[in-house]
């Protein structure tokens, strides 16, 4: 017979109150609109970075109506240097949704949250808790981690089976009184412990409010959860990125394509044309046969990803007249930019930094 679950809402409710995180602008409020904004945006995402975008965001689109209505090139530009771009394109799908089938109205239950775009079962399930009170149970990696080291859950998460098992006893542990207040305050301690107590690394398990129930901390080896066997790999990857600039200063950039290809990172923004390798970019160059004024190979710039080192290799080469055709066989659609335009796009943080340093020179 399995041990009887520790009862520890009681605790984290308690000690969210008086050593949690409670000033950050997202906990100030109950809109559901401002909370599912600060959610999508800590997906993968430090607090720190979060502040400033979140900000902007707001002052943009303060409302789910104006996010919707805006193009999307908008959004992107704004979201610029944030990463996880499909989070922006969701963002503005799932404001689009709520307006068209909710009546600009974020549903109030996790379950109808979750059939919105971009919205998982735990971001769902955060913002009903928060917004809403709802009982309903949030697992992400911080919180996977306090629940397994609590209960000394031991299977091996890379199976479905064994998540669906934690999250069913992640809904046992909830609060079961005064919903409206204590749901929220259960929510966020939970995060909050994650994130600054109950560390991957040397947790402080002797300020954890949590230490009396955990199950991991009485063994002595709250490292070894949780437990998840198949990781992905880190992979490295060099891109080719042929920085045109005509005799007026204005470059050419194109849409990268939304989805797929080896070169698929980056869908949907702007960017200089990419090549897989040196040769073909050159090939590419001989083929348009340009006069060219000066040319130079600038160092190659690391770019890390989640799983992946991606090596940019810039080569910036100026004209000495004429254009690009605005449909080049060779290179794709794109068109010639100022500064004034590009500013205005959506462009991946490493190009951004490649341009403002191009044009700053």
């Amino acid at each position: 017979m399995n041990p009887p679950l520790p009862p520890i809402a009681t605790d984290v409710v308690r000690w969210q109150a008086s050593h949690g995180r409670n000033h950050l602008p997202w906990q100030q409020t109950r809109d559901p609109y401002r909370v599912w904004l600060s959610e999508i945006m800590l997906q993968q995402t430090q607090v720190s970075t979060v502040l400033g975008y979140y900000e902007r965001f707001l002052q943009r689109f303060p409302d789910v109506a104006s996010l919707a209505a805006a193009p999307q090139d908008d959004v992107m530009a704004l979201w610029s240097g944030l990463g996880y771009y499909t989070r922006a394109r969701n963002l503005h799908a799932c404001a689009q949704a709520v307006v068209q089938l909710h009546g600009g109205a974020f549903p109030r239950s996790a379950a109808v949250l979750a059939t919105l775009p971009g919205i998982g079962r735990s971001t769902a399930a955060a913002i009903a808790s928060f917004c809403f009170g709802e009982r309903v149970a949030i697992l992400d990696a911080n919180v996977k981690r306090v629940l397994t080291r609590v209960l000394a859950y031991g299977e091996d998460l890379s199976s479905s089976r064994n998540e669906k098992a934690l999250w069913t006893l992640a809904e046992d542990l909830l609060p079961t009184q005064e919903l409206a207040s204590s749901m929220p305050r259960y929510t966020q301690g939970l995060m909050d412990l994650g994130a600054t107590v109950c560390l991957p690394r040397n947790p402080s398990c002797l300020v954890c409010p949590l230490q009396p129930h955990c199950r991991a901390a009485q063994q002595g080896a709250p490292q070894a959860y949780p437990v998840k066997t198949r990781k992905t790999r880190r992979s490295t990857q060099s891109w080719w990125l042929l920085v045109l600039r005509d005799p007026q200063g204005q470059l050419w950039l194109q849409r990268r394509p939304v989805q797929g290809g080896e070169t698929g990172i980056w869908a949907g923004l702007f960017s200089p044309p990419v090549f897989a390798s040196a040769p073909a970019l050159e090939a590419g160059l001989d083929t348009l046969a340009l006069r060219v004024a000066r040319r130079e190979d600038w160092p190659a710039q690391l770019h890390v990803l989640t799983h992946r080192d991606l090596f940019l290799h810039p080569v910036v080469v100026e004209l000495a007249e004429g254009r690009l055709p605005q449909d080049s066989a060779e290179l794709g659609a794109g068109q010639w930019q100022s500064a004034a335009d590009w500013l205005q796009q959506g462009l991946p943080a490493p190009v951004r930094k490649l341009v403002e340093a191009l044009t700053a020179g």
